[in-house]
């Protein structure tokens, strides 16, 4: 049978053949059409592939880069783990990149098959490089346990990238362009989402249990499995059973009661322990000596005797937060009872201040800016309910309520610190004008200052604080140590208390009576500071100035060391194996 002809067949299908040259010609440029636009979307599709994967794997590097420095914090403090940071990461980003060829030369596999594994093992090797952080030091701690968890990360992500990024279609640039193009916007890319990513880290942290450290970093490791499929997912194994069984990091029941098991055998005990904005916060008993701290990543924030059981109020460990009730003590002209009175506290801690200022019928107004601290001091500090709670940051809280609380406060306890360093904000002239403008004629304020004596933030503080309060008296938390002492150690690290008027009269204290001390034996002891500064000792540096709102930087420059002093002093506090164990 013959077969049939085309025409036909075009015609069984709605189609009729070209019956002129010119129909047979558009019919051709009509096909050569669809076969460039084919060309075009598929070009366009795969170098949209190319510049999402590259996209997708500078992030999840930015964000597991601000986790790893997040993850450290407990250990070393804020601002210990930040030191050297990004050094890792720069050093790390440009290893990778530039050793991209010798790398995909070296390994026998895609370069981003390793990258799962690295990832999953990451946590297991911080668990125990954290028990080295006392022989490590603060200094360079933080970045010897980057160097060997997250750098490694780094520089296999940064090779990847140049890997996908190699299948980027740059002909149509200058070689002049063409070349460094990649290296240069995948940096800014990184670099923006490294700075836009931490800010949205901190203001989720704890809000859930995926929203912690240490989950977060097997959340990103499970990610990079998916990007990186491949066998050898199986050698990442030893990893992930060190997270289900030994890893105490996790804020799981199980990790939790396993934690517990390993102080028990050094006297101590975990109440709780969650993850906030302003840092890992944990509530520890020390049932071989009898009290009850709350810890903040490197810093306590208070602490109470607990084998001496509780009155009116509890014992506190700490004597500065006794010192500060001595602001009642203070002596000035229509000065109101304590019934009358409004008292404005600002940074809660365990919350010792405000409770005695509470026990002694004064209306408390408490700004915290942690609501995890504000829970754990109302649940395991026996903060009284009667009180007004706000849980802000107290800048905003003052600018917005500035014209309702003029002249409103007749004490104002001023109690700030974390990890070495305060809230820069907080020590301004501008803040402090706006606490001058909330006190009374009549009132009172103490400003609680942690720092060292042998560095100038102290002065520029000292100096600050006169500028706005014309007559003040400072106060240190113990007895000064000797010049050899000083030298030996290589600091002077002390809580300073400044007591302040609005006045010009000098400032004076009354004798204590008994119901000043709310039937406690340590106010008995420590209510009245004993250790007075002269002001000529603390502010004759008069090229440091005072610290403007525009002109923080003077005194943040000084935090490194600061708070590398301070990590010194809570490490002879607390043990090493106790800091450790978070």
């Amino acid at each position: 049978m013959a077969p049939k002809k085309p025409a036909l067949k075009k015609k069984q299908t709605g189609q009729t053949s070209p019956e002129t040259k010119e129909e047979f010609e558009n019919e051709l440029q009509a096909l050569a059409g669809r076969a460039q636009n084919e060309t075009w979307a598929r070009w366009g599709k795969q170098q949209g592939a190319v510049y999402v994967r590259a996209v997708a794997l500078i992030i999840l590097t930015a964000v597991y880069a601000n986790v790893s420095v997040m993850t450290l914090s407990p250990v070393y403090g804020q601002i210990a783990a930040n030191r050297l940071h990004h050094y890792v990461v720069w050093t790390g980003l440009f290893v990778g990149w530039a050793g991209n060829l010798a790398l995909r030369r070296a390994l026998p596999f895609k370069t981003i098959a390793i990258l799962p594994l690295i990832a999953l093992q990451i946590p297991m090797f911080q668990f125990y490089l954290f028990a080295f952080s006392g022989i490590f030091g603060v200094e360079y701690g933080p970045a010897i346990t980057e160097m060997l968890t997250l750098f490694p990360l780094v520089v296999i992500s940064a090779s990847c990238i140049a890997d996908v990024l190699d299948e980027a279609d740059l002909s149509g640039l200058p070689s002049s362009i063409a070349n460094p193009a990649p290296g240069i916007v995948s940096y800014m890319v990184f670099r923006f989402s490294e700075t836009s990513f931490f800010k949205q880290l901190v203001e989720q942290m704890g809000t859930s249990l995926m929203q912690t450290r240490m989950a977060l970093e097997y959340v990103l490791a499970a990610t990079y499995s998916i990007m990186g499929r491949s066998e050898l997912l199986r050698y990442a194994v030893p990893g992930i059973l060190h997270a289900y069984f030994y890893n105490t990091h996790l804020m799981t029941e199980s990790a939790t009661a396993s934690l517990n098991s390993t102080l028990n055998a050094n006297g101590w005990s975990l109440v709780d322990r969650w993850e906030s904005t302003t840092g890992y916060i944990s509530v520890l008993d020390s049932y071989a000596n009898g009290y009850r701290v709350m810890r903040c990543d490197q810093s306590l924030l208070g602490g109470e005797w607990t084998k001496f059981g509780r009155n009116i109020v509890a014992e506190p460990v700490y004597s500065v937060f006794t010192q500060l009730e001595a602001i009642r003590l203070v002596q000035v002209p229509g000065k109101v009872p304590d019934d009358d009175a409004r008292a404005l506290n600002i940074g809660l801690g365990i919350g010792t201040t405000p409770s005695a200022l509470i026990a002694h019928g004064i209306d408390t107004t408490i700004v915290e800016i942690d609501p995890v601290v504000y829970k754990f001091a109302s649940e395991y500090f026996g903060l009284p309910p009667n009180h007004t709670a706000v849980i802000e940051d107290v800048v905003a809280w003052s600018q917005s309520n500035a014209a309702s609380l003029h002249e409103y406060f007749d004490y104002i306890v001023h109690d700030v610190f974390t990890g070495g360093a305060e809230p820069v904000d907080l020590f301004t002239d501008t803040f402090l004008d706006g606490l001058n403008h909330m006190l009374k004629p009549s009132g009172v304020i103490v400003i609680n200052y942690a720092g060292d004596f042998t560095l100038p933030p102290l002065s520029i503080v000292v100096n600050t604080i006169k500028e706005t309060f014309p007559s003040c008296r400072v106060f240190r938390e113990n007895e000064p140590p000797s010049k050899t002492q000083v030298e030996e150690a290589g600091r002077d690290f002390d809580n300073v208390m400044i007591f302040c008027v609005k006045t010009d009269d000098k400032v004076t204290f009354r004798d204590p009576i008994e119901s000043d001390y709310l039937k406690s034996i340590s106010r008995r002891q420590l209510l009245v500071p004993k250790y007075e500064v002269p002001l000529s000792a603390i502010s004759t540096r008069e090229e440091v100035g005072i610290l403007r709102a525009n002109e923080t930087g003077k005194l943040a420059e000084w935090h490194d060391q600061s708070a590398l002093r301070h990590w010194e002093v809570m490490r002879t506090v607390i043990p090493n194996e106790i800091w450790n164990q978070w």
